[in-house]
């Protein structure tokens, strides 16, 4: 058995085979383009490779694991975690491009339960649609925080006039006609700022409108009748889940969203602490339905939340643990999805 690890990177791919034994076979180095990616799959046969593990499979090395997986050679992603991982295991922490290739191939050696890279189709349009929202609505915020402080400047107090945030259009139109007579430099760029504001908001509406049919029709609208979850969330969800079939127990899939506790356990005293680690943007998505649950007055959230706290459990510990019942009604929603054509 020969596995190969490739190391991805802008210019170059740099691959590693390594026998069942995990020891180095031979290094390869290609370019990043059309032609280095016939000439690896040309190297990989050669060597009757029946494993290719890639990190970066998402981003540099995408081109390569589609093209490998189109001539149906076995590809798997390494997350960069595991890379490092295995980086601090070593007698010797130097860093070089063969050396991480690898590690790559012996951590696809020892671990048979790796991730497939993205397939193009519906969702991964959705997620590029998911992605570019996050973008404008960060770039929106940011830009919201310097109208403040231009504002702060020009009109001192303003905030006793304009009392809602500043992405609002009643709060852009209030703020024109704060400055429509001040000719000054800050008053003209903050203006500016205002137009940028307004065509940010414009777009994130188009792209909801966007993103809107295509969460439907990969079936992840279904988790929109769980309370908190809205349109962009279950958009949100399933772009990062992919392939649902990839978590087979509610558990595993909570332990990858980071919302299952992890064993902090010593002696006789049985205790366990807070997952720092998981996929943080699922984590997120599930944080706001589970606040949005415990804030709506008859919901069921609201009702196992007080239900945990008449038993002792403290605040944080009850929304631990609702956190955790919402992920596992998650997984089950998404098991509903697959087999479908559209997650593909």
């Amino acid at each position: 058995m020969v596995v190969v690890g490739i190391d991805s990177h802008k210019e170059t791919l740099v691959g590693c085979a390594v026998d069942e034994a995990g020891r180095q076979v031979e290094h390869r180095s290609f370019e990043n383009v059309t032609q280095g990616y016939r000439l690896a799959l040309r190297w990989i046969r050669e060597l009757g490779v029946e494993r290719v593990a890639i990190e970066g499979s998402g981003s540099y090395g995408r081109p390569l694991a589609l093209a490998l997986t189109r001539a149906g050679v076995g590809v798997v992603e390494v997350p960069p975690q595991m890379t490092d991982r295995a980086r601090r295991s070593q007698r010797s922490r130097h860093k070089s491009d063969p050396r991480d290739a690898l590690l790559i191939a012996r951590v696809a050696l020892r671990e048979p339960d790796l991730g497939l890279p993205r397939p193009p189709g519906l969702v991964e349009d959705l997620r590029s649609l998911v992605f570019y929202r996050r973008q404008q609505t960060t770039a929106l915020n940011q830009e919201a925080n310097r109208l403040h402080a231009d504002l702060e400047q020009i009109c001192p107090g303003y905030q006793h006039q304009i009392r809602t945030r500043l992405t609002l259009p009643s709060s852009l139109k209030g703020a024109t006609e704060l400055i429509s007579g001040n000719q000054s430099v800050r008053a003209d760029i903050a203006r500016r700022r205002i137009s940028a504001i307004q065509q940010l908001i414009t777009t994130i509406r188009q792209l909801d409108t966007q993103i809107r049919p295509l969460t439907q029709q990969t079936g992840a609208d279904t988790l929109c009748a769980i309370d908190g979850i809205a349109t962009l969330g279950a958009a949100e969800i399933i772009t990062q889940v992919g392939n649902p079939t990839k978590y087979a127990t509610k558990a595993k899939f909570a332990m990858a969203n980071g919302t299952a506790p992890l064993q902090a356990s010593s002696g006789q005293t049985i205790r366990h602490r807070l997952n720092r680690g998981g996929n943080r943007r699922i984590n997120r998505t599930i944080h706001i339905a589970a606040i949005t649950q415990i804030r709506r007055p008859g919901t069921e959230g609201r009702q196992y939340y007080e239900r945990l706290l008449d038993r002792g459990k403290t605040k944080k510990e009850a929304t631990r643990i609702l956190k955790r019942r919402i992920s596992d009604r998650i997984w089950t929603h998404l098991q509903q999805l697959h087999p479908t054509p559209n997650l593909t």
